[in-house]
């Protein structure tokens, strides 16, 4: 399934979307503008940050967040973006007021390090308490029994931690068989593996990014986890026609005929400064040439995964500015990604 099929993909139904990518191919970027399209027309959505990097706030422009959720931006057509910066620290001390009401003596284990130590030595408690913060979002009503959120955006662990930061009732296995702690594993449990949630990918047409996202949706597929779509990242433009790329690629591209392509458009001066121009711009045209065809070869292997694929744009300026955020939110939007 290609991107050409993308649009017959009924995203309605999910209300938690996990982002996932490589180091480097703007995860956090992608989940903010999914963000700002799901939330477009009226709808109030959630973004969660799980690492502790902040970078929610970096791209909204936007001091360090605290663990409270807060509006932070409008989507076109009125809808709200919240943000929650995650911390495992304060989501411990939540679980154990929410489940023993030992908030108080919570912040006293949290002074003698033993939250620390328990994270450390059992992080698999550390994604449950993440993720299950995630899945309350999904669950949240109001007095009036409505939804809190429309969506829940989790700018989530990279690709190669995906499966197992997602699959919390296997990591706490061997940690809590009975009680609470694994009630809540299974809770969490349940809202992840079901259709309510979906795992996009965020990927560059580039080997190694490609090669996790394939790695990682086929983890995800053995731990029974619902995969969304792949996100392709700064997607540059066509910007020569296909024939003068193969041409290029083969190494048949006509010298001469650029050198007369250059003289009769005044950009060169004689014949041989002439040939060194166009010797350059031919460089540049068979180095294109490979790049394309380097990255048709890994869309072809993305769209053979049978996932759907969105493309979202190279910006010229970047995407560091609320602009270009909102630029990536249309694209999603109108690929029917959100």
């Amino acid at each position: 399934m290609g991107a050409e099929t993308a649009r017959d993909i009924d995203w309605d139904g999910v209300r938690l979307h996990v982002v996932s990518g490589k180091g480097g191919t703007g995860k956090t970027t992608v989940a903010a503008a999914l963000a700002l399209a799901l939330a477009a027309g009226g709808r109030k959505v959630l973004l969660m940050e799980v690492e502790g990097r902040q970078g929610i706030a970096q791209i909204f422009d936007l001091p360090p967040l605290p663990y409270e959720e807060r509006k932070i931006a409008v989507a076109p057509g009125g809808g709200d973006v919240y943000a929650l910066a995650l911390d495992p620290e304060e989501a411990l001390l939540e679980y154990l007021e929410m489940f023993y009401g030992i908030k108080r003596m919570g912040k006293a284990l949290t002074k003698m390090g033993v939250v620390d130590f328990a994270t450390t030595i059992a992080p698999g408690l550390r994604d449950v308490l993440v993720t299950g913060k995630a899945s309350e979002a999904v669950r949240r009503r109001d007095k009036s029994g409505n939804r809190v959120y429309d969506a829940i955006v989790m700018d989530a662990p990279p690709t190669g931690r995906i499966a197992r930061f997602l699959n919390v009732t296997q990591e706490v296995a061997g940690l809590a068989r009975v009680g609470p702690v694994r009630n809540h594993a299974d809770m969490v449990r349940g809202v992840v593996a079901s259709p309510d949630t979906a795992v996009h990918f965020v990927t560059l047409l580039e080997e190694m990014p490609v090669q996790e996202t394939l790695d990682g949706i086929a983890e995800l597929h053995t731990a029974k986890l619902p995969v969304g779509g792949i996100f392709i990242n700064m997607v540059r433009p066509a910007v020569l026609p296909a024939s003068v790329l193969d041409a290029a690629y083969h190494n048949r591209f006509d010298h001469s005929e650029l050198m007369l392509g250059l003289k009769a458009a005044g950009l060169a001066d004689g014949k041989a400064d002439a040939s060194n121009v166009a010797e350059a711009l031919a460089q540049e045209v068979s180095e294109h040439a490979r790049r394309t065809e380097l990255e048709k070869r890994e869309r072809g292997s993305l769209e053979a995964a049978g996932v759907p694929c969105y493309d979202l744009p190279l910006l010229p300026e970047g995407a560091d500015d609320l602009a270009g955020l909102y630029e990536l939110a249309e694209a999603i939007r109108k690929q029917g990604a959100a």
